[in-house]
Order: C-alpha cells, then structure tokens, then sequence
C-alpha cells in the first residue's frame, strides 16, 4: 500500500493538477465535507511517516505547488477503506468517527467466565440481542433506573441519603393512600376500596331467616309450639278429667306458658333488630324459663314439705293449696319483671352496629353486624335468675327423689331437672367460648335459641306428653284414683324413711316386704276426716 500511494502521489503530483484541483475540492463539499484542506492535512498527517510525505502543517496547503497533494488526499480518502474492512470516513469536523466493540461478560459453555463480543458502535449501536446473558434469565432487557414508579394503592418511601430514590411500599390493612408518600387509616366503621385510594362503608349483615344457623332453631320452635299448643288445647279441653286435676291444672297451665314462651322466643332472636325487637328479647329472653323453673319449683318445693311434715305431724302443712302454689309462683316470677323494668329504666333499648366482631385481617371480608344492645353481662343477669331457680328446683328433687311415685310427680320433675341442667352445661362453654370467633353471632344465637327449646321440649316431653297420650288414646286410663287420707301419705313417708335407714343391713326386696307388713299389720284405724288424692296430687 505504501508504493501505490507513492505512484499516485507522483503520478498526480504537477501544475497539471491546478486545474483539477477547484473541480476536486467542489467534489469534496458536494461529499459533505466543508474544509477540504484540512481534511487532507488530517488524513496527511496520518500517512506521512509511512508514505515520506511533506504533509505535515496547514501551511504547505497554501502552496499552489501543493495544490495537487490536497487532490491526492481526496482521491485517496474517498476511495480507501480502514483495516477493519469498513470506509475511511470524517465527520464535518475533519474527525474520524469512533467505533467501538462491545463486550459482555458471559459465563461460556464450559462455564467459565469470558468476554464476549455483543454488538459494536459506529455513529450507533448494534446489538445481537440473542446473545446477550440475565442474571435473572430473561432475555429482555432490565430497566436501568433508580426507582420505578409505584402502583395504586402503594406509597413512596424514600430510601435514605439518596433523595431521589425510593422503595414502594403497598398500603396494608385498612389504611388507604392519602397521598404520594404517605398512607393513612381509614375510620373504624370504614374499609379501604379495591384500589386503596379512598374509604368505603363496611358492609352490615344480620341473621338471616334463611341462614342454616336460622332454619335449625326455628324448626324446633315451630315443632314445639305445636307440641305445646296441641297440649295446651287437650288439657283445656279435658279440663274435669281425673289426670288434669291431679297434675294440678294451674300450676299445669303456667308451667305450659312457659314451656310455649321458650320456644317462641327464637323468631325475636332471629328477627332484624330494631326497638320493638331488642325489647321483645329483654322481656321474654328470661321469661319463659322463669315461668317453667318457678312452677316446677314450687311443685318440688310443696312435696318437699308435705313429706317432710308427714315425718313429724299428721297436720297438713301450710300454703299447699292451688291459689297458694299459683301466688307462691307468681312472687317468683315478679322478680324477673322487676329486673326487666330496671333493664328498661337504666339503658332503654336500641340498636348499634358491632364493627369488631367481624373485623378480619383482610378488609374486603369486614362486616358490620346490626345487633341489640344485649351485652353478654346482660345477658348473664337476664338468664341468671332462671338458672338459680332451676338449680334450687333440682335439689329439691335431689331431696324427694324417694316419695313413692303413686302420690307425686317428683320422679318425672326430677329427671326433667337432671336433663336440663346438662343442657344448661353445655349451652356455657359453647356460648362463651366463641366470644372471639368470626361467626360468634350465628353460634352464640343458635346455641341459646336451641337450649331454650331442648329445655322446653324436655319439660314437655316428659311431665305432659305422658298424660296427653293417656288422654288421647287410653281414656279408660283416665279414671278417678282412690283417695289417699293424709294419714296415708304420712304413713307412706314414715315407711320410706324406714327403708332408707335398713337399706343397709337386708336386701332391698326382704326389707321392704317386711316392713310393708309390718305398717298393714299394726297400722291404727284409719281417721274418719280424709283428703282427696285430688288435693295432693303433686
């Protein structure tokens, strides 16, 4: 290359080149380059050490002798490529323009480490985007910034000793984003939207009629108030029959109000709270087994004494007749009134919305729940009277559990009380001990609704539907018993204490037939005053 070069230089080289030289240079600025002198002097002064040319300084272009070495330099440009196999260029400056290779650092196939040519540069980038390597294994290009812009719903926070940079950072819970930087919580009885730009009312429920926690309740209430009405309608009718006076038909018709006041109390509970509802349920919540437990009370408490006196006197003891039982029951009764007035007076009903109970880790499944101002304090002094009154009904029993079966009913009362004190057992740990659970009013309403009525329908179940049965599909059954003297119950409960004392000593059947001789054989003439069975009947 150096002797071609050396050719054309004097081969050119001559004032034959001074014609040429304006028409060269005009082919030079039509080529886009605006100095032509200098362009040559730059590419010259490239070639010199190799070509021994005088081309050295701007000044030796100014010599018209040199007029034709700034011809050579155009020729020589225009038509010569670099080593790289690519066209010797300058920009308008009289610059050549750079070109770079571009490696990136790769692990290979034999997993090592090299560089790798990926594109190069000249005026601008190529890229063989195939062949570029991801840390994270994707072949698109990663972004390349400080921050990216956050999302809705997401806050900036600012990464510290770089101002311009940022973390973002989602708005959790029930906090919303009130602004760029910053995230706020939203009222209580408020959740975040979907998108967490604002706050929106939390939704509130209620039970529902159709909820399974609803339809269960309600369909043994509806069974018992027939049950119920079916016996009080029977007892109504067969008023002057032999087993509705001996079961004591006014103590019988109060205990039944009861009975029809426990299961009717399940369509208040269930119902939509409002005014009249919240104050339905104070008034009837504990009504209805106060009614029950203060007749069944009263019956223990009556057969309790006839016998207890019976061991000491032959004298009937005092307040045993109907209207006694009926005032006796009714003063029991009153004081659960009393407590509801008071209720009344001291906090008048209402209702509220409880934004706790349901109050979930996530918000979409918030919800607020209408309900009646009924705490579970209340709730204990409402119940608790009732459950007092049927733990004394029950020791009572306990205590009769031994008069002969022919002139009481303290065997069936008995076994009523047992059943439901462990209904009542039951009803305390499952009621209180879902206090923190999600679904606390569709378990804690369910369990007291079905204990109302399962106590109901044991009390139904075995002190009435006995005796309706007899009446209904036995009435040869339903005939007057002989009357009893109250000599003869005394009698009858000196024997049973008797048999209580000797249990011990003989087996139960040679004690109890000889001590039944033994009363047939030295018992006095009866008395010539008696007491009706109907009287004590129990």
């Amino acid at each position: 290359m150096k002797d071609k070069a050396r050719i054309l230089y004097l081969f050119f080289f001559g004032d034959m080149f001074k014609v040429l030289h304006d028409r060269l240079q005009s082919a030079a600025l039509l080529l886009g380059f605006k100095d032509a002198k200098r362009i040559c002097f730059q590419f010259e002064t490239m070639l010199s050490p190799v070509l021994n040319l005088p081309c050295t300084n701007r000044e030796t272009y100014t010599n018209d002798n040199q007029k034709g070495l700034t011809s050579v330099c155009i020729l020589f440009f225009v038509f010569s490529t670099g080593s790289a196999g690519t066209p010797v260029m300058f920009n308008e400056n009289g610059d050549a323009p750079g070109r770079y290779d571009i490696f990136q650092y790769q692990i290979n196939n034999r997993s090592t480490a090299e560089y790798k040519v990926i594109g190069h540069w000249t005026n601008q980038l190529h890229l063989t985007m195939e062949t570029l390597q991801w840390t994270t294994g994707d072949s698109s290009l990663p972004v390349s910034v400080c921050s990216l812009p956050c999302q809705t719903g997401e806050r900036k926070k600012v990464v510290k000793g770089v101002p311009c940079c940022w973390h973002c950072e989602r708005c959790e819970g029930y906090h919303f984003q009130a602004s760029e930087f910053t995230c706020e919580i939203c009222p209580y009885e408020k959740r975040p939207d979907q998108n967490r730009t604002s706050c929106q009312p939390i939704p509130i429920i209620k039970l529902e009629w159709s909820s399974p926690w609803a339809l269960f309740p309600v369909f043994i209430s509806i069974l018992g108030i027939i049950a119920t009405t079916f016996a009080i309608v029977t007892f109504v009718r067969y008023n002057d029959t032999p087993i509705v006076r001996a079961s004591g038909r006014e103590m019988s018709y109060v205990l039944l109000t009861g009975i029809f006041l426990c299961y009717i109390i399940t369509f208040p509970m269930i119902a939509a709270p409002d005014v009249v509802v919240c104050s339905f349920r104070r008034i009837f919540l504990g009504l209805g087994m106060c009614f029950s437990n203060a007749a069944l009370l009263t019956k223990t408490n009556r057969i309790h004494r006839i016998f207890e006196q019976g061991k000491t006197a032959v004298t009937a003891p005092r307040f045993i007749s109907p209207a006694s039982q009926l005032v006796i029951t009714f003063s029991l009764i009153s004081v659960q009134l009393l407590g509801v007035l008071v209720w009344f007076s001291a906090d008048p009903p209402h209702t509220f919305v409880d934004y706790g109970e349901q109050r979930t880790q996530d918000p979409s499944n918030a919800r607020g729940v209408l309900k009646c101002d009924i705490s579970d304090l209340s709730l204990i002094c409402s119940l608790g009277y009732s459950i007092l009154l049927m733990v004394t009904c029950t020791v009572y029993a306990i205590k009769t559990r031994g008069v002969p079966e022919t002139f009481n009913e303290a065997k069936p009362i008995g076994f009523t009380m047992y059943t439901t004190c462990i209904i009542w057992l039951a009803f305390i740990p499952i009621f209180f001990g879902t206090a923190q659970s999600a679904e606390r009013m569709y378990i804690q309403t369910a369990t007291l609704t079905v204990s109302l009525s399962l106590s109901a329908s044991v009390s139904l179940g075995m002190l009435y539907m006995p005796k309706v049965y007899i009446i209904i599909l036995h009435p040869e059954q339903n005939v007057p018993k002989r009357k009893r003297s109250f000599k003869a119950i005394v009698t009858a409960a000196t024997m049973t204490s008797k048999l209580s004392h000797l249990a011990h000593e003989r087996p139960n059947g040679e004690v109890k037939t000889e001590l039944c001789e033994g009363v047939e054989a030295s018992a006095p003439p009866a008395k010539t005053t008696y007491v009706s069975y109907t009287n004590h009947a129990m």
